[in-house]
């Protein structure tokens, strides 16, 4: 979820979508790449998203992601699931009223 909702935002390679994720969470979220990778041929597999080769901006090839029509679809199912799942948290969470 979180590698989808990076990249509705444009396409990105592995390592940019590892640093945003470490940055917006204010460094709560780490992406080691022995995950990541995984991850994204998991979502490749699944055609969630998309890759082509190209050069970074410090001329290397990489291998840049971008979120298929089904990848976006499937990230507003899990959204929705997710935000269904905090709130039953927050409920069992809240003090107990006397």
């Amino acid at each position: 979820m979180l590698i989808l909702q990076t990249l509705i935002r444009g396409p990105q390679h592995g390592y940019a979508i590892a640093r945003h994720i470490r940055q917006v969470s204010e460094e709560v979220l780490q992406v080691e790449e022995g995950s990541l990778y995984p991850a994204l041929q998991r979502l490749l597999r699944d055609g969630l998203v998309v890759a082509e080769w190209g050069i970074s901006a410090r001329n290397r090839k990489v291998r840049t992601y971008r979120v298929t029509a089904d990848g976006a679809a499937r990230l507003e199912r899990e959204v929705t699931e997710f935000d269904r799942l905090l709130a039953g948290i927050a409920r069992v969470m809240r003090p107990a009223e006397s």
